[in-house]
């Protein structure tokens, strides 16, 4: 292990490295039944084309999450040695499933065929990262982000991880009738909260209960120097949790257990997803489209994996005084293997995941972290249902705490420097509301750019800042 991942090097121990790991794995384990909730349950309700192939396409996407996750953390261990863990990314699977959505639409073809022909879309944005990744395109797109931009991505991304788990991941209901953060302090007035709320106000404030007795545990053995603070205030909370469900909402939280498969559905995967590139179902999307998509997925992809890598790295202290994080090259390989590996399997593209702060707060700091991340991802498609009872609160107090230390990076903003202190704020708003690390990374170059031409300093700003502000406004306002 020493030879490998270079523990002392780094400052740390096996023990805490499998710690990191197991933390994060916690904190992102919702994506493994999220993501293909969302794929296939889009198709399922959006346009009832599945038939009798929609359980067999829901296991399909279920085994992708878990084998591209792996696979692409694998790379980032072995490869980069640096504690940051992949999945298909939120946001980034949303507008795929819209994506696949709309080629059922223009061709007419079943839900099924059209996500086939959408996974060759990520297939070549994968391909096409991997050359940019070698030819270290993308390291260089990463040293032209000016450093009053780069000093604002991690506190951005805190506040994103805040919003994240105030809002919708402690919400509760009907998914047209979502309770979140707050609805809670209209729960204090309970006559008012049940009227309109009706079955749902027990759960709700159950979660949020549950949810801050997690963060004030971790606050509190964080603030005492205990190893693993994240984890143990995660388990605490889950198990408060439990109890609620038994005492206040007669509900076994383990029910899904006894019922669970327990086997990998490899059968199903084969038959729906893995290598099941519908080429013809592209083409006949029209060239002007695809090309379009490509360029959306890409562009989002590329920033989103550079603001969380930054960021997460600043966190860290991995990133020298210019912002730049050794083995950034080989980071982003890894990021572009796990989307080709999650176009070949049947899901959406893999990115870095900002919950890797979570695993980083609780001591990461080398690859074998992503290693017993990766390990534990393959290990769900043998115990899934496991992961699938840890209650969202408890993940909310682990988003949260990570949150707040997140927004210490705000002390390295020179906020009497306009250049500086306009972009980060714009970002400080962006990037929770619009729920898009790279979203909010363009509005912040772009206004980069524009406040150094007005004010006379052009020649401040890099070509290539001017060629990314272009493309982002293009983006922006052509591409939907």
């Amino acid at each position: 292990m020493e030879k490998i991942f270079k523990l002392k090097e780094n400052g740390t121990t096996v023990r805490t490295e499998i710690v990191a790991g197991l933390t994060t794995f916690m904190t992102m384990a919702y994506i493994i039944a999220l993501n293909p909730n969302l794929i296939v349950g889009f198709g399922r309700g959006e346009f009832g084309s599945f038939g009798a192939d929609a359980a067999a396409a829901w296991n399909g996407v279920f085994m992708a999450t878990c084998i591209a996750s792996a696979i692409g953390m694998f790379v980032m261990a072995f490869l980069a040695n640096k504690p940051f863990c992949l999945a298909p990314g939120m946001g980034l699977n949303a507008f795929f499933a819209t994506v696949v959505g709309n080629i059922a639409a223009i061709t007419q073809m079943s839900y099924l065929n059209s996500l086939q022909a959408a996974l060759v879309i990520i297939l070549i944005e994968g391909i096409v990262f991997l050359i940019l990744s070698v030819l270290n395109v993308r390291e260089k797109i990463v040293d032209a982000i000016p450093l009053g931009v780069r000093l604002g991505i991690a506190p951005a991304i805190g506040l994103m991880l805040m919003n994240i788990g105030f809002g919708s991941n402690a919400g509760v209901g009907a998914a047209s009738e979502h309770y979140v953060m707050r609805d809670f302090f209209g729960a204090l007035t309970p006559s008012t909260a049940q009227a309109s709320m009706g079955d749902f106000y027990p759960q709700m404030v159950l979660y949020v209960i549950t949810m801050f007795i997690g963060l004030f545990v971790i606050i509190l053995l964080s603030k005492k120097g205990v190893k693993g603070a994240v984890l143990i205030g995660m388990l605490c909370a889950s198990v408060i949790y439990w109890i609620g469900s038994f005492a206040f909402l007669s509900t076994n939280p383990f029910q899904s257990l006894s019922t669970a498969s327990w086997l990998p559905p490899f059968g199903d995967m084969a038959q729906t997803t893995l290598f099941k590139f519908n080429f013809q179902g592209f083409l006949d999307i029209g060239w002007f489209t695809v090309i379009t998509l490509v360029i959306t997925f890409c562009m989002i992809d590329m920033f989103d994996t550079i603001g969380t890598l930054v960021g997460t790295a600043s966190r860290a202290g991995m990133v020298d005084k210019q912002g730049r994080m050794p083995n950034m090259k080989e980071a982003l390989l890894a990021d572009a293997v796990g989307t080709v590996a999650g176009a070949c399997t049947g899901t959406s593209t893999v990115t870095t995941f900002v919950e890797s702060a979570s695993g980083v707060e609780a001591g990461g700091r080398t690859g074998l972290t992503a290693l017993v991340c990766g390990i534990l991802f393959l290990a769900c498609t043998f115990l899934s249902p496991i992961a699938a009872i840890i209650p969202a609160p408890a993940t909310s107090a682990a988003l949260i705490y990570v949150g707040v230390l997140m927004l210490q990076g705000l002390k390295n903003v020179s906020f009497d420097d306009m250049d500086q202190m306009v972009p980060v704020a714009l970002m400080l708003i962006a990037m929770p509301i619009s729920s898009s690390i790279g979203h909010a990374i363009g509005l912040g170059l772009i206004s980069y750019t524009v406040i150094k031409v007005f004010s006379g300093k052009a020649k401040d700003v890099s070509v290539l800042t001017y060629v990314i502000s272009a493309l982002f406004l293009v983006k922006f306002f052509l591409i939907v």
